[in-house]
């Protein structure tokens, strides 16, 4: 329960950040869970994880643990992957079989989902297997991208992208040209919302990123920020000198991607696409403890792109990456401080974290 509720809202409007408590708070991780990541859609993986009838693989939404299937149907499916007997987490890993089976009294579901067999549950009177079903959870795609919600109830993923699919498009990408690459996971020691934020903002770049700003021109009139509904995006042009060849690129810069951009879809999914050939990482950012992060970054190329090229591109984000990850863990140990209670934004540079935060606040409150 949020108590001063309207003068926290009346704060963030004027500039204030979320009370810094927020960041290190098991209760209000635990509010988060529920409010927030079983309500909202978030990148779950890819369909080349699911090609044939049989296949499977598990992620999570936020803490939540989900199974994907593609049936022998074909469909494409997202259950929770908790077994509803005694709550044992059901598959871990991925591979292909032709049902799932919980390894503690092996009750076993078919990849729609139903109950197929509880051993000893022909003893119990009244027993009714299709009412054990594994929980369904809302699943969707954007191009190869495989996005779940947890809230059957929600609307669908199409209306929470709002703008995304037209952005990505206007920067020359070719969503169905994009084949999967490689993954890559990593642990911060930094809430989710810190990283987050981080991400929406490059009023830090100048002074942290010197090899990023090298090749994205940062000036704020040509490194532009907007918020449209759920979904946050950053754009950024190419510095001229990189294009001509008169400046160090850190990778080929030619190809159809003319413009550089990051977009957020709420809570804690991230899109990036560098201009240059055609490519795409998404990242998704989950909660791993009070003050911790986990995630996985998928890195996805036009099957023409070579190797050598592509890993130059991943070579260059991760260094942004390495650079973004001291930063996050540097904010979290000095909010864990309480020294500074409410930061102050620069709304100019900062809107989008604003914006974000005023997110995660309504959603808390509500």
């Amino acid at each position: 329960m949020i108590d001063n509720a309207q003068e926290i809202r009346e704060a963030l409007a004027g500039g204030a950040t979320l009370p810094a408590a927020w960041y290190s708070d098991a209760a209000m991780l635990r509010l988060e869970q529920d409010a927030i990541f079983r309500r909202n859609w978030q990148y779950a993986g890819h369909v080349e994880q699911v090609p044939e009838p049989g296949d499977w693989f598990t992620t999570s939404a936020g803490t939540i643990p989900i199974v994907v299937t593609r049936d022998q149907a074909g469909n494409v499916n997202a259950f929770v992957n908790v077994c509803r007997h005694r709550g044992h987490i059901v598959m871990t890993g991925a591979g292909h079989r032709a049902s799932l089976q919980c390894p503690y009294h092996a009750w076993t579901y078919d990849l729609d989902g139903t109950l197929r067999k509880a051993p000893r549950s022909e003893r119990e009177e009244g027993f009714d297997p299709e009412a054990f079903s594994l929980l369904p959870v809302q699943i969707d795609a954007l191009g190869p991208l495989l996005f779940v919600n947890p809230d059957v109830e929600a609307p669908p993923l199409a209306e929470a992208l709002g703008p995304l699919p037209d952005h990505l498009e206007a920067a020359g990408l070719d969503l169905d040209r994009l084949r999967f690459r490689v993954r890559r996971e990593w642990e911060i020691a930094a809430d989710w919302k810190i990283a987050i934020e981080n991400y929406l903002e490059c009023y830090h770049c100048p002074v942290a990123h010197p090899g990023f700003s090298k090749v994205i021109d940062v000036d704020p009139d040509a490194y532009v920020l907007s918020s449209d509904g759920l979904v946050s995006s950053q754009f950024g042009t190419p510095r001229a000198a990189i294009l001509s060849g008169d400046g160090d690129a850190p990778y080929d810069p030619h190809g159809d991607v003319k413009q550089a951009q990051y977009h957020l879809l709420w809570p804690n999914t991230t899109l990036n696409i560098e201009f240059g050939p055609g490519n795409l990482s998404i990242d998704a950012t989950h909660p791993d403890g009070p003050g911790r992060s986990r995630g996985a970054t998928d890195y996805f190329y036009y099957e023409e792109v070579p190797d050598e090229t592509a890993q130059a591109m991943m070579e260059f984000g991760i260094q942004v990456g390495n650079e973004d990850a001291a930063l996050v863990e540097s904010v979290q140990r000095g909010l864990d401080t309480g020294m500074v209670p409410h930061g102050r934004l620069l709304l100019s540079s900062e809107h989008l974290i604003q914006h974000f935060q005023s997110l995660v606040f309504e959603a808390l409150a509500s």
